[in-house]
């Protein structure tokens, strides 16, 4: 494919990119407030783009990738905080939601900012495509596309016009995100001191919660945006039910798009010749945690 068509067809992807999130955000927050005339979801779906592309410009200039998570963090914090703001003053639930969501936020983002620093400022997502502008900008397009989708069930709920008392869905959905952000936080720990012994290069890990599931860290980041979307059922009607594609959004993407998929290739390049590795392939479930069989 020529240059020339390779940049047209990343154009195309982003255009679509775009008319896809901002289409979902419109239909998505129709019974949400609105900011400066328009639907509160939709502003927000527009600064994800913003955020994103703005923060392009200099990263395409240098070919450069270090900052492209933390964006990622800076966009949900920039979205929830529009909302937070516009909504305000806001009642137990949206302000528990927000408060969720910035939670996870920064410590995902300080987790995947250090991760960066660590590795030398570089991600090998991103070796082939920061030297060709078009497709570097698909890349923080999609980034902004993530967020608005994940972030749905939690935008919808805080700008929502409606206000429902505190009941079973909320206490429901506040355990499974404690479940969910813990299981997250604690396999990132423990990854990444795994990681950081000598003793320990070239190894797979399979200790601690890696033991129970070879992805304990995507099982969280599942389970703790269905808790935000069990939170938030008490206030969805119409269209704004299209907040289910939050925790289905995240689970296609880290089980069949660029999560286990791609790590799977990458741990079987390394040790698929190892009989310890495929024996904790056969034992160990992929996603859904399980006690490890003695």
């Amino acid at each position: 494919m020529s240059a020339a068509k390779g940049g047209s067809r990343s154009i195309l992807i982003v255009l679509a990119a775009t008319a896809i999130g901002l289409g979902f955000a419109y239909l998505a927050g129709s019974n949400s407030i609105n900011i400066w005339g328009y639907q509160a979801v939709l502003v927000c779906a527009a600064l994800a783009f913003l955020v994103n592309w703005l923060v392009f410009i200099p990263a395409a200039i240098k070919q450069a990738d270090t900052y492209y998570d933390t964006t990622g963090a800076l966009t949900y914090l920039t979205v929830i905080g529009v909302a937070a703001c516009a909504a305000w003053p806001l009642d137990i639930r949206k302000a528990v939601i927000a408060g969720m969501v910035a939670i996870w936020t920064i410590r995902l983002g300080t987790f995947l900012f250090k991760r960066i620093h660590a590795s030398g400022g570089t991600d090998s997502r991103f070796e082939q495509i920061k030297v060709n502008p078009p497709r570097f900008l698909v890349a923080w397009t999609l980034q902004a596309v993530w967020v608005i989708f994940t972030a749905s069930a939690a935008l919808i709920a805080i700008t929502s016009t409606e206000t429902v008392p505190i009941g079973v869905f909320f206490w429901v959905g506040a355990l499974v995100w404690v479940i969910g952000i813990g299981f997250e936080a604690v396999a990132d720990h423990q990854k990444s001191k795994f990681k950081s012994d000598p003793a320990n290069e070239g190894k797979f890990i399979d200790c601690g919660l890696w033991s129970w599931s070879q992805h304990p860290n995507y099982f969280g980041e599942i389970t703790l945006w269905t808790g935000i979307l069990i939170m938030a059922f008490p206030l969805l009607s119409g269209w704004s039910f299209l907040a289910i594609a939050s925790p289905v959004f995240v689970t296609l993407l880290l089980t069949k798009i660029s999560g286990i998929n791609l790590l799977d290739k990458s741990a079987e390049k390394k040790w698929g010749d190892d009989p310890e590795y495929q024996k904790y392939r056969q034992n160990t479930p992929v996603l859904i945690p399980r006690p490890p069989s003695r």
